[in-house]
C-alpha cells in the first residue's frame, strides 16, 4: 500500500489533471491512496477572497466570481459532456463558501478555514470525477471523516488516538478494492467544523494517512527534480540530493526548505516509512529518496527566507536577559503565533529573526514595548547552510552586511541585508 501527494502545481490546470491520470495509471495494480492540494495558486486566491469578505471590501464577487470560473473553465476542458456529474457537484461545494459569505463575519480564523478548506474539496472532486471518466476506478473520501484535530483553527493539531482508530477501521477495507482520493491540508473537530494544518499542510496529511496505513511508502510529486541543495530561484547551480536521511530532512525542513512541510518527516521516521520525493513533469526519474540512511548530506545544503524582520529585545533597565525574560518573551511569541526562525541571546538583549507579517509583527513589538526596549530591521534575509564551511559562507555574504550569526556543529545561520 502506498501514498501518493500531488501539490497545488501539478494540477493546476486541465494537462495537469491529465499528467495525474497517467502517473496513477502506472501504477493502477497497487492499493494506492492518493492526497491532492488545492489546485494552482487557489488556496492564495481563497485566502484573498476571505480577507476581503472579512474587511467588507467590495472585492469579494469578483475574487469569488474568478475562483469559481478558474474550476470551471478546468472542468469544461477535461469534459466533453456538459451534462456530466463534476458540473454539479463543482457548484454544489461552492454553495458552501455562498453560505458563509451571506451572514456577518465573526471570527478570522475559523472562517479561514471554512473557505479556504474548500479548495481542496474542488480539486479532488475534479480528479477523481476524472479518473473514473478516464477508465481509472476511484473513491472520493473525505478527509474531515478521518483527521481529528482540536479547535486550533488555522493550525489544527492532531489528535492521534481517534484519527488512527477512523483510518485504521474505516479506509483500509476501501483501499482494497480500488484507489482513493481524498484531501490534504484539511481536518474536522469533534463538533464537526473544518480544520487547517497550517499553510502547505498536505504533505503533512499525506504523512498522516500512511502513518496509521503502515503504508510501505509515500511519494510527493513536485515540478523539481527531487531534493536539491538549494532553491533554484536563488542559484543558478544546484545539485540533486539523491538519498536524505531522516535526521538532515528534518533540519531543512525546519529551518525553512520549501520542497518539504517541517511536520511531515517525523510521522514516517516513527514508521521507518520511506519518502520518495520526485518530478510530475519527469515520472521516470529517481528523485530523491529519504529514510533511515545513516548517510549525512554529501554537499552543503543552502536556505534562503527572505522578507525577515530582525527583532532585538532589551530589558529597559539594562539588567541582564535572564530565564524569567525568555519566558516572558516567549509568552508572548506564542500569545501572537510567531514562528522564531533563528535566535541569539546575549547579556543584555535577545534578538530573534522572524517572518513578516506585519499585523503580527506591529501586534508583537508593542505587546513587548511594554515591558522592553525593542529594536528592529525589516526586509532582512536569512540564511542557513546545513553543513558549511567557509567557502560556502563567503559564497552567500558577497555584498551583503550581516546583522546576526549563529553557528552550531552543522549549521549556520546568517540574518543579512544588501550592504549599500
Amino acid at each position: 500500500m502506498e501514498v501518493y501527494k500531488f501539490g497545488g502545481a501539478s494540477v493546476k490546470d486541465a494537462n495537469g489533471v491529465k499528467n495525474l491520470s497517467t502517473i496513477v495509471n502506472q501504477t493502477k495494480n497497487k492499493q494506492l491512496l492518493i492526497v491532492i492540494s488545492a489546485m494552482g495558486r487557489t488556496t492564495d486566491a481563497l485566502e484573498k477572497l476571505t480577507k476581503a469578505y472579512f474587511e467588507g471590501l467590495d472585492t469579494v464577487s469578483e475574487i469569488f466570481g474568478s475562483i469559481r470560473a478558474s474550476h470551471e473553465a478546468i472542468a469544461d476542458e477535461l469534459f466533453q459532456d456538459k451534462d456530466h456529474p463534476v458540473f454539479n457537484d463543482i457548484a454544489n461545494t461552492f454553495v458552501e463558501i455562498e453560505w458563509i459569505l451571506e451572514d456577518e463575519p465573526f471570527d478570522f480564523d475559523y472562517i479561514y478555514d471554512q473557505i479556504v478548506s474548500v479548495g481542496e474539496l474542488l480539486s479532488t472532486k475534479i480528479v477523481s470525477h476524472y479518473l473514473n471518466y478516464a477508465g481509472i476506478d476511484n473513491q472520493w473520501v473525505d478527509a474531515r471523516n478521518y483527521i481529528q484535530t482540536d479547535n486550533t483553527y488555522r493550525e489544527g493539531k492532531v489528535d492521534w488516538t481517534k484519527t488512527s482508530h477512523l483510518i485504521e477501521s474505516q479506509l483500509t477495507a476501501l483501499l482494497q478494492k480500488k484507489p482513493v482520493i481524498t484531501q490534504g491540508f484539511i481536518g474536522s473537530t469533534s463538533e464537526n467544523f473544518t480544520t487547517t494544518l497550517g499553510r502547505e499542510g498536505s504533505d503533512y496529511s499525506a504523512a498522516i494517512f500512511a502513518s496509521c496505513l503502515k503504508a510501505g511508502a509515500v511519494t510527493i510529486w513536485k515540478d523539481v527534480p527531487g531534493v536539491l541543495n538549494a532553491d533554484p530561484k536563488w542559484f543558478d547551480q544546484t545539485e540533486l540530493i539523491p538519498q536524505l536521511n531522516y535526521h538532515d530532512a528534518i533540519e531543512l525542513a525546519y529551518y525553512g526548505a520549501t520542497v518539504i512541510h517541517p511536520k511531515t518527516i517525523k510521522p514516517l521516521q516513527n514508521n521507518s516509512i520511506p519518502l520518495h520525493v520526485r518530478s510530475f513533469l519527469n515520472p521516470q526519474a529517481e528523485g530523491t529518496t529519504i529514510s533511515n540512511t545513516g548517510k549525512p548530506l554529501p554537499i552543503p545544503s543552502f536556505i534562503f527566507k527572505v522578507d525577515q524582520v530582525l527583532i532585538s529585545i532589551l530589558p529597559k533597565d539594562f539588567s541582564f536577559i535572564i530565564e524569567e525574560n525568555l519566558s516572558h518573551i516567549f509568552d508572548i511569541l506564542h500569545k501572537y503565533k510567531i514562528k522564531v526562525n533563528t535566535m541569539l541571546n546575549s547579556a543584555l538583549s535577545f534578538s530573534i529573526s522572524v517572518d513578516n507579517d506585519e499585523e503580527k509583527i506591529t501586534k508583537l513589538i508593542t505587546a513587548l514595548s511594554v515591558t522592553y526596549k525593542v529594536k528592529y530591521n525589516k526586509d532582512m534575509e536569512l540564511v542557513t547552510i546545513r553543513y558549511y564551511n567557509q567557502q560556502t559562507i563567503d559564497r552567500v555574504t558577497e555584498n551583503k552586511k550581516v546583522l546576526l550569526e549563529v553557528k552550531s556543529r552543522h549549521t549556520c545561520q546568517m540574518v543579512m541585508k544588501d550592504n549599500n
